[in-house]
């Protein structure tokens, strides 16, 4: 990667504004780094306030593209939100949970009789194109003013959270344009998958208790001694669509239950991963 040169510390020097596209760290939430951003460029730029904003959110599992925007650049955001996506999934067959992903724990068992790699290649056939989708209750979808994932955190204490909530949230209309299946494991081994226990190597003392108070917050089930079959598909999508309820769709299609293990935004409109920046680097921007 090209050597990073340090922002001026005049905001006035970015007119359009600043979009920084980063590498969004497991079990942060896209808020997380929104805070970062902003706190690093008040300081930098002598703000006591700047608009920061992120064009796209990230649930906290995911890793992967996240532009963030600073000052006039975030009235770009929904522009460059509405841009096609790409990622990589990793989709776990033969249970499901109540957030479609590691954040419940898995609530029922089905049969994976008929989860092999061929039936997976005809079954992902079936999903490209033009489609209605149901957004998962646990998202940032709007169910009369109130966010679906505080109603879903509600019914899930009160144990009133049932498998079909779809009368809830209205179908969205979304486009899977690929789908390729990159790999299938029978004993749920993936390249691609996070390492369950966060690496602190490198950190200060006080970076690392902030990290574990951060990963504290967000709950992540570990799955492994289940075994569970697992396949990593690429996907190409537009604006909107929820890979936590393609997993659930994929999972009924093969007449099994799915969730999603991991998922990594490898491409938001012409941004690749291969050149985010990693949370360490954006600080040096800030320098």
């Amino acid at each position: 990667m090209t050597e990073l040169k340090p922002f001026t510390h005049n905001i006035e020097d970015y007119p359009d504004g600043i979009v920084l596209v980063v590498d969004k760290p497991y079990r942060w939430t896209s808020a997380d780094v929104v805070r970062k951003v902003k706190w690093l460029a008040c300081r930098h730029f002598g703000k006591k306030n700047l608009k920061v904003g992120h064009a796209g959110t990230l649930d906290p599992l995911a890793t992967g593209v996240l532009m963030v925007c600073i000052g006039n650049a975030t009235k770009r955001a929904e522009a460059l939100q509405a841009r096609d996506k790409e990622y990589i999934a990793g989709i776990s067959f033969g249970a499901t949970t109540p957030s479609y992903d590691l954040e419940k724990a898995p609530d029922c068992r089905f049969s994976t009789d008929a989860v092999n790699e061929a039936s997976l290649c005809k079954a992902l056939k079936s999903f490209l194109g033009e489609q209605e989708q149901i957004a998962p209750l646990f998202s940032a979808k709007s169910i009369d003013g109130v966010r679906a994932y505080e109603l879903a955190r509600k019914l899930y204490k009160r144990q009133a959270l049932t498998q079909d909530q779809s009368e809830l949230i209205r179908p969205a209309r979304i486009r899977i344009d690929n789908l390729e299946l990159l790999s299938f494991s029978e004993s749920g081994n993936m390249l691609h998958a996070p390492a369950f226990d966060p690496d602190y190597s490198g950190m200060t003392e006080d970076e690392i208790l902030r990290a574990k108070e951060k990963n504290s917050r967000i709950n992540v089930v570990d799955a492994r001694s289940l075994g569970l079959p697992i396949a990593e598909i690429r996907i190409n999508c537009t604006k909107g669509t929820y890979i936590r309820a393609f997993a659930r769709d994929l999972g009924e299609a093969l007449d099994s239950g799915a969730f999603l293990s991991y998922l990594i935004r490898t491409r938001s409109g012409d941004h690749s991963i291969s050149n985010a920046l990693s949370i360490r680097q954006v600080e040096s921007l800030f320098q």
